[in-house]
């Protein structure tokens, strides 16, 4: 009876999963301890979710999502990712690679008829890798409203910015000779994947995103024509007090900045890129390969960098990784994933002094000693 009973826990501890065998490391009270300090019950604050080996650690919302209803932050609040939208970006070009509707070589000039000649040197991959030197069209747009507040310039959108591209006669620096950081880039992949796909970027994320991984409240915002369920609002002090500061002239492009989600569907996000569920392991190393440059990737600092397709790879005091952040009026947005670690922190922001990067490198130093 004994030799029976220790061979089916030998058979059940062989069939079960590693990933909801590890037992807890770090303590729920730790981890409240970083951030509930930083947020009042009353004020703008933060969602935050931890994940080990696929399997919840901690998830909590702190402050309000919205000061006039004074509507509480919860996991399924949405906020306004910002620049953490470019994974999704390109995830959707890998899509369509995947689909073999289209190639990482494919240029500008080639896809989009009637584009300037110095389209031609400007591949997809270099707009992935922020090396193709198109123009900053912020900076082009600003200038078009001399001196006038930004909350009173009409809204640009990525119709709009491919437009504009067409109408550059070169770049700001020859394609592929260096690295910088680019939300043109990412604004022109939106519609690319728009031209090659035949469907509104918005659908496309839903349709092959987010519905397959069950992303139910995850939405490209687009005003007038949908809505973000459980909104969070975004906020800014100014002179010691709290001031909607939720939209500027750049937060209606989508392909650099436009979802809108929350911890929980993020999590299903981490989830499918761990479990490989939309592209397998061989077709999403493209996304995890550093790009190279002459003289090596680095930011407008001068600090080398590491960057693939919508993440950069820095490693964090020599763990490997692979995070991005977002940064608009606002909203401060943070994921880093710890893959060899089984580690995943996300942190969304409804106010711009929160350092959800800070944040967020808090908690895996707690894992990091465990």
């Amino acid at each position: 009876m004994r030799a029976t009973a220790a061979a089916w826990f030998l058979g059940m501890l062989a069939t079960m999963n590693p990933s909801v065998m590890h037992a807890k490391t770090v303590s729920v009270e730790q981890l409240d301890a970083i951030f509930q300090p930083l947020v009042a019950e009353d004020s703008p604050g933060t969602a935050v979710i931890v994940l080990k080996n696929g399997e919840v650690e901690f998830k909590r919302g702190y402050g309000v999502a919205n000061l006039e209803t004074k509507t509480r932050i919860a996991t399924d609040t949405d906020f306004r990712l910002a620049s953490f939208t470019k994974q999704f970006t390109a995830m959707s070009i890998m899509l369509l690679v995947h689909d073999r509707k289209l190639s990482y070589n494919d240029t500008l000039a080639r896809i989009f008829k009637g584009f300037p000649v110095y389209g031609s040197a400007i591949t997809v991959r270099m707009l992935l890798t922020h090396t193709s030197g198109l123009r900053d069209y912020e900076d082009l747009y600003a200038a078009q409203f001399p001196g006038k507040d930004d909350r009173k310039i009409p809204q640009i959108k990525d119709a709009q910015i491919l437009a504009m591209m067409k109408e550059q006669g070169a770049t700001d620096f020859p394609p592929g000779s260096r690295w910088r950081y680019s939300n043109t880039g990412y604004a022109m992949l939106a519609m690319i994947v728009e031209k090659v796909s035949g469907k509104p970027f918005g659908a496309f994320l839903g349709q092959r995103i987010f519905a397959p991984l069950g992303m139910n409240n995850s939405v490209a915002y687009e005003k007038g024509k949908n809505g973000v369920p459980h909104r969070a609002l975004g906020y800014m002090k100014n002179d010691g007090a709290w001031v909607e500061a939720d939209q500027s002239s750049t937060s209606a492009v989508l392909g650099d900045g436009g979802i809108y989600s929350n911890v929980v569907d993020l999590a299903k996000w981490d989830a499918a890129l761990r479990n490989h569920t939309l592209l397998g392991a061989d077709e999403m190393q493209a996304a995890f390969t550093p790009v190279q440059v002459p003289g090596g990737a680095k930011k407008e600092d001068g600090t080398k960098t590491d960057y693939g397709f919508g993440w950069y790879l820095d490693p964090y005091k020599g763990r490997r990784r692979t995070w991005h952040s977002g940064t608009t009026t606002g909203f401060r947005t943070f994921i880093e994933r710890f893959p060899e670690e089984g580690l995943t922190i996300i942190i969304l922001c409804n106010r711009t002094d929160l350092q959800p990067e800070t944040m967020a490198d808090r908690v895996a130093d707690l894992y990091s000693a465990h």
